[in-house]
């Protein structure tokens, strides 16, 4: 609570004078999204453009929640929502007053390189080529190190090229939310890995291989897009903004049939969809000049609206009445609710 005395009290206005701008970290999804709201931000108020890191939703939640004071960043972006151990961390700093931003959904696209062949995957498909662990092949029900090298090998009509995926490492949201929805959604299907307990379960949806099949390619979306690029028969894994930019390089697998557009992915039909958001220190809000213009811009039809600028980025909006509910929150600067909110 020292901090928060600090803006409260006697230190308002050196906090004020020690940094006249927004600190922005966290998800590379968002960042892009983020950088345009802070450019118009920049370009149509008298506040300074604020300054934005990409450092990966978990990396962002963990700068967010290291304490009060202009030495840590006011707002996070998440590709993913914020856990309860990340909100038990925020606490135990002393940020309190949380208040969430829930600006769109974006789709989580399997891309490969125009120059490769198409591909239409299942989710089970997605789970076989890059677990760590899979069931036995051999059908002993047991467990065995992934022996699938080829997309032919688990499935006899896609192509026998290497199974080469480049992904987001663990500090990323969107590496969170892949494994919530697509491994996960292709390990449900085995009936033998339902009756595993708890912890084993998570542990064999959630646990990619390391042989070498998923690279690690950091938080740099684009440097996917380039090496896709120059390996037609590699795969990357990256929300669909990154797609939509890079269309003329790129093209997204189908998902069950389901290519990943943007009418797909408003319409919930594609099947790796999640929703985005940004997490603000309300205490911030009422000292740091422009926090709640720059959450008035971000949350603004003109912006996240359905014919607004962040559209033409990839965002995809989020229906009329939700929206006005969260930009009418988010003015407010309205606290997380951890019970109403149910995060677990």
């Amino acid at each position: 609570m020292l901090f928060t005395t600090m803006f409260l009290g006697a230190g308002y206005a050196s906090a004020q004078a020690a940094r006249d701008y927004i600190s922005i970290v966290g998800s590379s999804t968002v960042y892009p999204f983020s950088t345009v709201v802070a450019e118009q931000f920049g370009d149509s108020t008298p506040f300074k453009t604020p300054k934005i890191e990409s450092t990966g939703s978990g990396g962002g939640f963990k700068l967010f929640c290291n304490g009060i004071g202009v030495e840590h960043p006011d707002i996070t972006n998440a590709s993913r929502r914020i856990v309860a151990s990340e909100v038990r961390a925020c606490a135990e700093n002393g940020v309190d007053d949380i208040v969430e931003v829930k600006i769109g959904y974006d789709g989580i696209v399997i891309a490969n390189s125009k120059t490769g062949p198409e591909f239409d995957l299942t989710l089970r498909e997605v789970f076989l080529a890059l677990a760590k662990n899979v069931p036995d092949p051999a059908g002993t029900g047991k467990l065995v190190p992934n022996p699938y090298r080829q997309w032919a090998d688990i499935n006899p009509d896609l192509v026998a090229v290497d199974i080469e995926v480049l992904g987001p490492p663990p500090t990323s949201g969107t590496r969170d939310a892949f494994l919530e929805i697509a491994m996960e959604g292709g390990c449900q299907t085995f009936p033998t890995i339902a009756t595993l307990d708890d912890l084993e379960y998570v542990r064999t949806c959630h646990t990619i291989r390391e042989d070498g099949a998923y690279v690690e390619a950091g938080e740099n979306d684009n440097l996917i897009v380039q090496k896709l690029e120059a390996n037609s028969d590699a795969f990357g894994i990256f929300g669909y903004s990154f797609l939509a930019q890079n269309s003329d390089k790129v093209r997204g697998a189908q998902v069950h049939g389901v290519p990943p557009e943007f009418d797909a992915i408003a319409s919930g039909d594609y099947p790796i969809a999640r929703p985005l958001y940004f997490y603000v220190k309300k205490v911030h809000a009422e000292v740091i000049p422009g926090m709640r213009e720059f959450l008035r811009e971000f949350t603004s039809d003109a912006a996240s609206g359905d014919f607004g600028y962040l559209s033409d980025k990839g965002l995809i909006p989020l229906p009329e009445t939700e929206r006005r509910i969260v930009a009418a929150q988010a003015l407010d600067l309205a606290r997380l609710d951890l019970v109403g909110d149910s995060i677990e």
